[in-house]
């Protein structure tokens, strides 16, 4: 059982306890714990279950690649699912609650699943949930997604806050135990701008468990002397608790920082972005399990886990510990134990041979030493009972049994790579140490063409103490050096361990393993992945670890396979009879550990998530009754609701006022993109599908805007301000993007052309004046002549109105009479004011999106995103009028001259009259051909792509793509709806109203 030892314990103050809970159970720990260390010092063993079997599971680490013991932390807004409790800090009230079972920890029915494991071998899913066809919605959807998942995700809005800090440094260093020190401390002494960063609450990493001697003083001392150093150096800051998560190209690096975790009064975590020009990956190594029958066991440990909750947290993790290994650090473990006076019944060492310094000091200790051995299972179900030896090279008949309640594996150690790895640095393979190292020949690359990380100490493969500080130490002369400071020749840190003997690479104990046995040895303990579960993918024809790896979900964890890939891809090696670097290894992607959403959110979170864009007059609107509606960033008005009206009689009262009076409308919005230099009208034809070059000064000109595929993206009326100067008017929604297009082309296509361009959206307001009283309103604000003769169908005029400087447009997306005008954004509210004003008297109303919508649509003027969907081109939308014929080039001519684009029963627009003149049809609602039956149409032939009732008609229109829509004109068209229904409309004319253009010609 574990338990809190009387002595010891680096990291705690006994003289600060602090209260948590666990499963509601109250329970007491001290500052300096975490949550694994606090509940194996309570008797908690067990803390979590596997989440294919449900099998019990107990932490198996001691760090951040902890893949068994995850909580759900807090409660509401606060609710934390899958945190591991080996790195969460133990605070006052904490609250932690076990996952992923039912209905309680110590027993879930979803045990049942370990029973019938033969049942549910690698890949079952891909066999199991295929026939019969009809059980996949009823029975096997709803089940997997049941089961699916660990913990719970919170239901309410996370009630922390978070932000981000951006740094600019010449060296990044990932990594804060002594390695990392080391090389910080030779780099920032050149003089060179250090960051560094540990991911712990602690510095020092293993260092202050393995305790070696370091210039002749103990480890600790070391590194307390060299964060003095470090502060005293004002080119370095140091920053705990941060992780270094990625590391992109050209030197980008994100981290994460946690903060004010107990008193919350600030943000809980900050995202570092940081451009480093050279990064020291002092990551250090993670030690491998082994692969042995039951070694998931609650209190099977990896040796060094266990040693660190002794030494650092004074906890054990039983009384009787038997150590296995198949390397000289695991004795470490042994004589550790040996010395806080606790049982070590045996150490297991699976090399014939054993004699180097640490097997003889634990033999000294009255430790029992077997050599040539193995564990051939685990005995026990939610905690350990004892282990049955056998010999490794053997097929694991008993030798023996031991009676004992933990086990500590050792496999060795491999470097933690995944920073080198994530922008493109490669691997080499080390036989001696059976691990993946760094191969410094094949970096990834800085934007100098250098290799911009540099590995350092037991990352770069240096696992030994000596080698580890001399490695580091040139790593940080090394980036010093090449970023162009002086280097003084200095010596590096002297550190001295214990000679160890080379290791043993065990893939699986024992070496001989019978299927029986390697159906309970675990490789992915989250994931229940076992060695059988490799050798059946192998097997089946998965010879690719990355197949594989998607077939058996090995690596597929929280814990990213930090613990399970090296042992899996051996394991798959084994089975394809391949060397291991054949093989090869999965990939590393960020993040290195979880972050959580609110860090890479920031503070773009609920106002600021999407911040709206108001037009100058959106107070006004608020005030008058505007029922809002997002479009694209901003926020517009969808209609101006009176007493009690709904938005269905609020709309018809502004479609008919507007046609049969006049309506004002904040066009604002929409996008304004001055084009501007010698080559502009030049620039603007290869842009739009018609001609610009020849508009005249004072005219506008409708235009589209097609992508290179030929299909339309873009509309908006062009005006000519000068010889060299247009203003491009966009959707809504367009203006920043068709803006990005323009600057992307300048710069990558046509760079030799003179064109400058801007966007000036935001700087003027723009009032739409719609309806036959339209020019009566303006004339009686003065200043300008805009009579019909003065001011033809598009055309504009630059002077004032009512005093206020205003640029006047004669153009319409009503069909009505219409005039849109442009006035200087501080002062649109005093122009607005003034229209509606002059108005009054005429019956002027203001009118929202929706109305403004139908109004189109009764014109049968196309809008962007309803009537195209990416696969539109203008000729299937009757538009082919504005594609040029005579112009040599514009951007998507030549994809829409592809034999699919002029195919003649291409989706044309039409119109629709539903037969049932009050009934609207469903936006989106399909055409189809041929008898409706239950089991489905024959036939799709089109959608809907706009809908409305018309107020002006006094019936349902909709316009739609529909399969040879121009030769269907009369025919009448079923549209099934949910439930068996099905409505019917005519093909008709889109235009629906005046085609003759009489009511905005006046």
């Amino acid at each position: 059982m574990s338990t809190r030892l009387a002595t010891g314990g680096l990291l705690i103050d006994r003289a600060a306890p602090v209260s948590f809970t666990f499963n509601g159970r109250r329970l007491s720990g001290y500052a300096g714990d975490t949550l694994a260390s606090a509940l194996l010092a309570n008797g908690q063993l067990l803390q979590g279950r596997s989440f294919k079997y449900h099998r019990p599971r107990g932490p198996v680490a001691s760090g951040v690649e902890e893949p068994n013991a995850l909580v759900n932390l807090g409660a509401g807004p606060r609710s934390e699912p899958n945190a591991r409790t080996t790195t969460t800090e133990l605070r006052e009230g904490l609250e932690a609650r076990s996952q992923n079972h039912w209905p309680s920890l110590d027993f879930d029915l979803g045990g049942i699943n370990a029973r019938i494991a033969p049942m549910l071998p690698a890949g079952f899913y891909y066999k199991t949930f295929i026939h019969p066809r009809a059980a996949w919605k009823a029975l096997f959807e709803p089940a997997i997604r049941r089961s699916a998942g660990l913990g719970v995700a919170p239901e309410t809005g996370d009630a922390d806050r978070y932000e981000y800090l951006y740094a600019h440094v010449d060296v990044l260093v990932a990594g804060g135990g002594v390695s990392g020190l080391a090389a910080a401390l030779a780099t920032g002494r050149a003089g060179a701008r250090v960051l560094l960063m540990e991911q712990a609450p602690f510095w020092g990493g293993r260092a202050l468990t393995d305790a070696p001697e370091i210039d002749g003083r103990p480890a600790a001392d070391w590194i307390a002397a060299t964060l003095d150093a470090l502060d005293a150096l004002p080119n370095v800051t140091r920053r705990a608790r941060a992780m270094v998560s990625g590391a992109y190209d050209h030197g980008y690096v994100l981290a994460e920082e946690r903060l004010d975790e107990a008193a919350r009064t600030g943000p809980r975590a900050r995202l570092w972005r940081v451009r480093a020009r050279r990064v020291i990956t002092a990551t250090g190594a993670l030690e491998r399990p082994l692969a042995f029958a039951g070694n998931d066991v609650p209190g099977v440990m990896l040796a060094s886990a266990v040693r660190d909750y002794v030494e650092l947290y004074g906890v054990s993790i039983g009384d009787r510990t038997v150590v296995v290994t198949s390397n000289d650090d695991g004795y470490r473990t042994a004589i550790t134990l040996a010395r806080a006076g606790l049982s070590v019944p045996a150490v297991l060492d699976a090399r014939p041979a054993a004699a180097g310094p640490l097997p003889e000091e634990a033999r000294a200790l009255g430790i029992r030493v077997e050599t040539g051995r193995g564990v051939a299972r685990v005995k026990g179900g939610k905690s350990v009972t004892g282990v049955v030896v056998c010999a490794q090279a053997g097929e694991g008949a008993r030798l023996e049994d031991i009676a004992c309640d933990a086990v500590a594996m050792s496999g060795g150690w491999s470097p933690v790579v995944h920073l080198w790895s994530h922008s493109g640095g490669k691997l080499a393979w080390n036989e001696t140490l059976a691990h993946f190292a760094p191969d410094t020949g094949r970096p990834p690359l800085g934007p100098d063409g250098e290799g911009f990380a540099i590995p350092a100490g037991s990352a770069s493969g240096a696992l030994v103490a000596e080698q580890a500080m001399t490695d580091a130490h040139a790593a940080g002369l090394r980036a010093a050096q090449e970023l162009g400071f002086a280097v003084e020749d200095s010596a590096p840190p002297v550190a001295r361990t214990p000679r160890e003997d080379p290791l043993l690479a065990v893939w699986m104990m024992p070496e001989g393993a019978a299927p029986k046995l390697r159906a309970k040895a675990f490789l992915d303990f989250q994931n229940d992945v076992k060695v059988s579960d490799v050798r059946l993918a192998a097997q089946e024809g998965y010879v690719s670890v990355e197949h594989t790896k998607r077939y058996t979900t090995l690596g597929m964890a929280t814990d990213q396979g930090k613990l399970s890939n090296i042992n899996g891809l051996a394991t798959l090696a084994q089975a394809l009879s391949m060397p291991i670097p054949a093989v090869g290894t999965t990939t590393f992607r960020p993040p290195y550990t979880p972050v959580t959403f609110g860090s890479l959110a920031g503070e773009a979170r609920g106002a600021l998530f999407k911040p709206v864009r108001g037009t100058p007059i959106d107070a006004w609107a608020e005030a008058n009754g505007a029922d809002w509606e997002p479009v694209a960033d901003w926020r517009r008005a969808y209609c101006y609701r009176r007493g009690g009206e709904s938005r269905e009689e609020a709309v018809r009262r502004e479609v008919l006022n507007t046609r049969e009076r006049v309506g004002a409308l904040d066009a604002s919005t929409l996008g304004k993109i001055l084009v501007k230099g010698p080559d502009a009208g030049k620039f603007l034809d290869l842009l739009y599908t018609n001609v610009m070059s020849s508009l005249g000064i004072g005219k506008c000109r409708y235009g589209l805007m097609c992508n290179e595929n030929g299909f339309l993206f873009d509309d908006g009326v062009v005006i000519r301000l000068a010889d060299d100067t247009f203003l491009c008017h966009t959707t809504t929604g367009g203006s920043d993007r068709v803006f990005a297009w323009m600057e992307e082309w300048l710069q990558t296509e046509w760079w030799d052309l003179k064109v400058y361009v801007a966007n000036l959206t935001e700087q003027y307001a723009q009032v739409a004046v719609v309806g036959p009283k339209s020019r009566e309103v303006l004339a009686a604000l003065g200043g300008m002549d805009l009579s019909k003769e003065a001011m033809p169908f598009m055309t504009f005029a630059e002077g004032a109105l009512g005093g206020i400087p205003a640029r006047a447009h004669r153009i319409s997306f009503s069909g009505e009479l219409s005039f849109e005008i442009a006035v200087p954004a501080n002062r649109g509210q005093e122009f607005w004011d003034a229209v509606m004003a002059a108005g009054e008297p005429l019956g002027i109303q203001p009118y929202g999106t929706e109305a403004l919508h139908v109004m189109r649509a009764e014109k049968g003027f196309i809008m962007i995103g309803d009537e195209t969907d990416g696969t539109v081109i203008p000729q299937d939308l009757g538009l082919g009028w504005a594609v040029s014929k005579k112009k040599a080039d514009f951007i998507g001519k030549r994809a829409q001259a592809r034999p699919e684009m002029i195919r003649p029963d291409r989706k044309t627009l039409v119109g629709l009259r539903t037969q049932e003149p009050a009934r609207v049809l469903p936006d989106g609602a399909h055409a189809v051909e041929g008898p409706v039956a239950e089991t489905g149409p024959t036939r799709t032939i089109g959608h809907v792509t706009s809908t409305y009732f018309s107020p002006t008609l006094g019936h349902s229109i909709a316009m739609a793509l529909i399969e040879g829509g121009a030769g269907r004109m009369g025919q009448v068209l079923d549209f099934p709806l949910h439930g068996g229904e099905v409505m019917r409309a005519t093909v008709c004319d889109p235009v629906f109203l005046d085609k003759e253009g009489s009511r905005q010609n006046v």
